[in-house]
């Protein structure tokens, strides 16, 4: 008899779904959908108690909701993304308020700043979708000051998002090993995480509303729009869309609180607030 195989299974080719991630976070037009996001990121901004000329870097800042709200509170703001076009929309939007904001195409897991460069660092529903959490958060620790504050918005696993991604995956499954965006909207993780780099860890549980006409109004902006679920569709032969679309129309119709006349969809996310050590 030969004794029980003890070899790991392959670690995950990190780099190689960052490369899709990019493709996909890129293809539609996130701006669409992240407008509608705006009210996170000044909520973040009061939650960190930002002021005025502290340095606050945005990471995973897409079309930048953070970056405005720390822009309109008199902060010197540095706006990164892995996608530059990302950053163009922010751009367009903080030329529009006459907002001063530096835009930089930056990985969050290589940020290209020196250690304590900055007062406030901040990422609403961006840094979750980093393929190496602990890297990601470890690189947010490293450019943050002591005594600064690490601002997080992340949708936790059993809100509205986490579930829709949850469907996602049951039609296109995530490579094995990968640890789940969701992990970031839980306490363990986040304590995990940032725990030694943390003199304080402060957890919210706050709760966004989708505003929508209709389950098929939301559906058809976000197949086109919003990068995961665009790529989805694209790659799934008819079969497996028409099922994909049936079960988020299910999903969307259980947890539309607005009647038939209209869609609102509550979606639970953690808001955080890290003091560094």
């Amino acid at each position: 008899m030969h004794p029980p195989s003890t070899s790991a299974a392959p670690a995950p080719d990190l780099a190689a779904l960052k490369t899709r991630q990019q493709a996909a976070w890129a293809s539609g037009d996130y701006a669409v959908i992240g407008t509608t996001l705006q009210i996170v990121g000044e909520t973040l901004a009061e939650a960190c108690d930002l002021k005025t000329d502290e340095r606050v870097l945005d990471v995973a800042a897409g079309n930048g909701n953070a970056t405005l709200a720390a822009a309109r509170r008199g902060c010197a703001v540095t706006s990164t993304d892995y996608v530059g076009g990302l950053l163009e929309r922010g751009a367009e939007r903080a030329r529009a308020e006459r907002l001063e904001v530096a835009f930089q195409v930056a990985d969050v897991e290589a940020l290209p700043f020196a250690d304590a460069s900055f007062d406030a660092v901040l990422s609403t529903f961006g840094v979750m979708f980093a393929p190496d959490h602990a890297r990601a958060a470890a690189e947010m620790a490293r450019v943050c000051r002591p005594g600064g504050r690490i601002g997080l918005a992340n949708w936790t696993p059993a809100s509205f998002i986490g579930q829709v991604f949850k469907i996602l995956g049951r039609q296109l499954p995530p490579p094995a090993g990968v640890q789940s965006p969701a992990l970031w909207g839980t306490e363990v993780h986040l304590r995990t995480l940032f725990g030694a780099q943390a003199a304080d860890i402060q957890l919210h549980s706050r709760t966004f509303q989708f505003r929508y006409r209709s389950a098929a109004h939301f559906l058809d902006v976000f197949r086109h729009w919003y990068g995961p679920v665009h790529k989805a569709f694209a790659a799934l032969p008819a079969e497996q869309a028409a099922t994909l679309e049936r079960d988020l129309t299910e999903l969307l119709d259980s947890l539309n609180r607005a009647g038939p006349a209209s869609l609102v969809v509550p979606s639970e996310y953690v808001e955080v607030v890290v003091t560094r050590r």
